[in-house]
């Protein structure tokens, strides 16, 4: 891991410091909006919007790359995210933070699609794996340490949109004087969503589920903080939890699948995730319960995007990965888009817990879906499977096809051909 970080160090750096600068944002439009008086619902469109751009992105970004290539992209779109942070606070407007969530859901696509490019073209096969763990790690730590930032000033004035603009502006020096050459770079073709639903029905159901659940968990959070009148600190705290859970469970909870059956495991974990929303509406805890809410929700649904991701890949062919991985993150950009919407209108109608009616009721659906799969065809043996990689939901084809590439290699390679 020390001769990693020795290569990969400026990227890394970079990245967390992008992680924190748009975990800031996030988090604080949330806030903001509340102070400003915007309705919940229209907040939702808000934050939706971020989910649109980043789909967006993953279809229009590789194009951008193979036609000015990677250092010119990287370069405008980081630009662009510093502006755009900044006009935030000029203009606190529905509309206005709707289209620059957009813009900045775009940008930062195009941002990871090239970063996840040098690290893996700079990555030889012996580490990796290695380098895509730290990558993944990183991410998480960005966001986690972006809600500390939050306590520094007052979510009402300018400064907090400013801390983020200058970080994402500082994220690109140690990037783009790092002597890292542009890698060569290839748009991934797609695979058809019918061929990918019959190699993997509960990839394809559980991955749109889970993209509903993961962002409105995420995305919403801070909307539904300010409804229930939670203080920033607060906040902050219940934000951090959810990104912590999920970093902190994703090393056992993939020991574990590369040993079970992963339809069983996303059951239990699913329905534990269900059953925490549920104690949550009856007993309405204290700001110490809902951490620990935040956290068992992150814990139980970052893995489950994992393991879904995983799951798949283990009833394809290695020469299909890229294609299925490219097919099952727009499926989960779809998830994602409808999840903040559907979580806002629901606490319109009927309140603060719709934030957790919605999770609970998809995390029951996934609970209930996998069950049923598990009927439907045989367990895999351990040597039939792939192994589990650390996957973020922020992740692109870029990184997902390298992990899940680099998981099969560690894995038999026997899986593609598993048909039972």
């Amino acid at each position: 891991m020390i001769s990693v970080l020795r290569t990969t160090w400026p990227l890394l750096l970079g990245i967390l410091l992008l992680m924190v600068g748009n975990g800031m944002q996030g988090t604080l439009l949330g806030i903001r909006g509340g102070i400003e008086g915007i309705p919940t619902f229209l907040m939702s469109i808000v934050m939706s919007a971020y989910y649109a751009g980043f789909l967006a992105g993953s279809l229009m970004v590789p194009g951008l790359i193979k036609n000015v290539g990677h250092v010119r992209v990287f370069a405008a779109l980081g630009s662009l995210i510093s502006a755009a942070l900044v006009l935030f606070a000029v203009e606190p407007h529905w509309i206005s933070w709707a289209l620059l969530r957009l813009l900045i859901g775009f940008c930062f696509c195009g941002v990871y699609v090239t970063a996840e490019s040098w690290l893996n073209a700079g990555s030889t096969n012996e580490n990796r794996g290695q380098a895509l763990s730290a990558y993944m790690i990183v991410q998480l730590l960005g966001i986690v340490a972006a809600q500390a930032l939050l306590n520094v000033g007052d979510p009402a004035g300018f400064l907090l949109f400013i801390i983020p603009s200058v970080l994402v502006s500082l994220a690109f020096t140690p990037i783009l004087l790092s002597a890292q050459p542009a890698p060569q770079f290839e748009t991934i073709k797609r695979m058809s969503f019918r061929r990918l639903y019959q190699a993997s029905p509960l990839g394809c159901v559980g991955i749109f589920l889970i993209g509903g659940v993961l962002a409105g968990l995420s995305a919403m959070s801070s909307v539904w903080g300010a409804m229930i009148n939670l203080s920033v600190a607060q906040i902050s705290m219940f934000v951090a939890a959810i990104y912590a859970g999920g970093l902190v469970l994703q090393y056992p909870i993939g020991w574990i699948s590369d040993r079970y059956d992963r339809r069983k495991l996303v059951l239990i974990l699913a329905g534990l995730g269900g059953l925490a929303a549920l104690v949550v509406i009856a007993a309405q805890p204290g700001t110490v319960g809902l951490v620990i809410a935040g956290a068992i929700m992150g814990g139980v649904a970052n893995p489950i995007y994992a393991l879904l991701l995983a799951y798949t890949n283990d009833y394809l062919d290695q020469s299909d990965m890229a294609a299925a991985s490219a097919g099952l993150l727009f499926i989960f950009g779809i998830g994602s888009m409808g999840g903040p919407i559907i979580t806002g209108w629901l606490m319109g109608a009927i309140g603060p817990d719709g934030y957790w009616v919605y999770m609970g009721v998809l995390l029951m659906l996934l609970t209930g879906y996998a069950g049923w799969r598990a009927t439907q065809r045989r367990a895999l043996t351990p040597d039939e499977q792939g192994s589990y990689a650390v996957i973020t939901p922020s992740a692109t084809p870029v990184a997902v096809e390298a992990v899940l590439d680099e998981a099969q290699s560690d894995g038999s390679g026997q899986a593609g051909a598993a048909t039972g």
